[in-house]
């Protein structure tokens, strides 16, 4: 009989590949499971394998070939009783006509999973994939949370801009000179959207395909073991559960007082939808969020100023890679104010007048065109019925969490924003892994060595472990080594000489204790120290990994070198 083998669907939302090599020949018997062609696509290199013993009779690909997902890639001739109708296309749709049904809830749900954000969705996934039966709650069409709705997707995209347009102004130094960039905003946005969509339609997919169970709506506790459910259309139900995964997240905190649906004074969301790029934006608030938002706008043509109540940017971060931004930043924003509060805000017609007082307790007015509130976020435990279930939270309103991410009730788990601090989409990953393995019965412990964080700004700034300033805090023992980045060959063939790697390590192990990065490309490079201190890793191994030429990881070797002791 003759068997067609054909391109499988390879991976979630990839509908083709490349054809980047063919190992056998028209004629050549092959076993089951023998490599028949490697196939490249935007998410990894796979290998097709043969689906029985055979003959190749055909083979319908070259090298260089775009092969879709479903197409007939190999005829195979076989023995074996069957037929060709066995092996089915598999669904070419692509991922953006994905979209998850609505789903009705079950009386009984072996896992519940509240909140589709990064935590969330890698709960359910985690979970389903070691062999219990999820549902998944979210009011959104597809998962994705904050994160990838409203958060960290739309601002990398927002911020990919802002770099294209700072490459563009800053290449006349070194020679290359472009006209002043014209900017589409309503592209921009479109553009933007479409990444959003893209990546929630995959997601969407995948819950189809590990047949979990998706409701739109939002869930707060009647008991330990029940949830009352709204669902997007006002409907009203109970759902049994055995176990339950909290993953409601977080949201912007607003200044007291300030209109919600004011298109003057906005937060972090009002900022992403990007509805238009005012001529000047103040930002209220020194953090990551603040800063890279400002970044962006400041790039799409808006006069930007920052206004923080502390004495330096992104407080809790170390002095000496804050130094490194701020000389960038002084020079992309129109102002940066320290120790300075924001004591009123007044809408006007075409304005907001923003009331200032400085550490002189002096104040001053000035008016700008938006403001945008960014003095971080709160946990979304409030709404869910917590006391109800016998769950406690902290004075801050995070859920209290062991080890394992269990909540003060034994059958019901919280992981992400809600399970305290940082609140970071990474985190929430390690946590959802932990808390899926405990709930399906086995053991699992959340213990980082590092967590790292990343601020995405030109240059970006990344840290992992101890700080020096928290080291200094807790009067704790550290040897540095900081490495500036003016001589790394690599820094400057890109055209900057900004940049500095900082090791932290026990003065009398040598331990890694923490490692810090001001420069492009920091939020990459920070990986290594992570898994360095996961590693338990000393300076000297550092220093005995062999790091590539040119390139701006060796100026973590460099930094190692520093700390070498003959």
């Amino acid at each position: 009989m003759l068997l067609d083998v054909v391109v499988p669907e390879v991976s979630d939302g990839v509908t083709s590949g490349t054809v980047i090599s063919v190992t056998v020949v028209v004629g050549e018997k092959v076993e089951e499971d023998q490599t028949l062609l490697e196939l490249e696509t935007d998410k990894a290199v796979v290998a097709i394998p043969s689906p029985r013993p055979g003959k190749i009779t055909e083979i319908r690909v070259a090298e260089g070939d775009t092969a879709e997902v479903g197409a007939v890639i190999v005829v195979l001739e076989t023995t074996e009783q069957g037929t060709a109708d066995e092996v089915q296309p598999v669904n070419a749709a692509t991922e953006e006509s994905a979209e998850v049904p609505d789903a009705q809830p079950s009386e009984a749900a072996e896992l519940v999973v509240i909140g589709a954000g990064p935590g969330g969705y890698a709960a359910a996934f985690k979970a389903a994939e070691l062999g219990l039966k999820v549902t998944l709650i979210d009011p959104e069409v597809n998962p994705g949370g904050v994160c990838l709705h409203r958060g960290c997707i739309p601002s990398k995209a927002l911020l990919h801009v802002a770099k294209l347009v700072s490459e563009a102004e800053e290449s006349a130094a070194i020679g290359v000179s472009f006209a002043k960039p014209t900017i589409d905003i309503e592209r921009v946005r479109s553009w933007k959207d479409e990444v959003i969509g893209k990546l929630t339609a995959g997601l969407g997919s995948k819950v189809q395909k590990m047949n979990i169970a998706y409701v739109r709506g939002t869930a707060q506790f009647k008991d330990a073991q029940t949830l009352l459910v709204t669902g997007v259309d006002g409907g009203l139900e109970e759902m049994q559960f055995e176990k339950a995964i909290l993953a409601t997240g977080s949201r912007p905190i607003m200044l007291p007082g300030v209109d919600p649906a004011s298109d003057k004074i906005i937060d972090s969301t009002g900022a992403l939808e990007l509805v238009d790029v005012p001529k000047s934006l103040l930002v209220v608030g020194g953090g990551y969020i603040g800063l890279e938002l400002g970044s962006a706008y400041a790039a799409l043509g808006s006069k930007v100023s920052v206004v923080e109540m502390t004495d330096g940017l992104l407080p809790g971060c170390d002095r000496d890679l804050v130094s490194v931004l701020k000389r960038r930043l002084d020079k992309k924003f129109a102002d940066i104010l320290l120790k300075t509060k924001v004591v009123e805000l007044k809408e006007q017609k075409n304005a907001v007048a923003v009331t200032l007082e400085d550490k002189k307790e002096e104040r001053s007015q000035k008016r700008f065109e938006k403001v945008l509130i960014s003095i971080g976020r709160k946990p979304n435990t409030e709404s869910l019925g917590l006391e109800k279930a016998g769950i406690k939270v902290d004075v801050k309103g995070f859920v209290v969490v062991d080890g394992q991410q269990r909540t003060t009730q034994a059958n019901i788990f919280a992981i992400g924003d809600i399970a305290g601090e940082p609140m970071l989409a990474h985190k929430a990953y390690g946590e959802a892994s932990v808390a899926a393995e405990v709930a399906a019965g086995r053991k699992a412990v959340f213990d980082p060595r590092a967590i790292p964080a990343v601020v995405f700004t030109d240059p970006e700034i990344a840290w992992c472990g101890l700080t020096e300033t928290q080291a200094r805090e807790q009067k704790i023992k550290v040897k540095t080594a900081k490495m500036p980045w003016r001589g790394n060959g690599r820094t400057l063939t890109l055209g900057r000489d900004d940049g500095m790697t900082k090791l932290i390590v026990d003065p009398e192990t040598d331990q890694l204790l923490g490692m810090a990065v001001a420069g492009p490309g920091a939020g990459e490079l920070i990986a290594e120290g992570v898994v360095a201190m996961e590693m338990a890793a000393v300076s000297e191994d550092l220093r005995k990994s062999i790091h590539p030429h040119p390139t701006l990881s060796e100026t973590i070797y460099d930094a190692a070198e520093m700390l070498f002791k003959p």
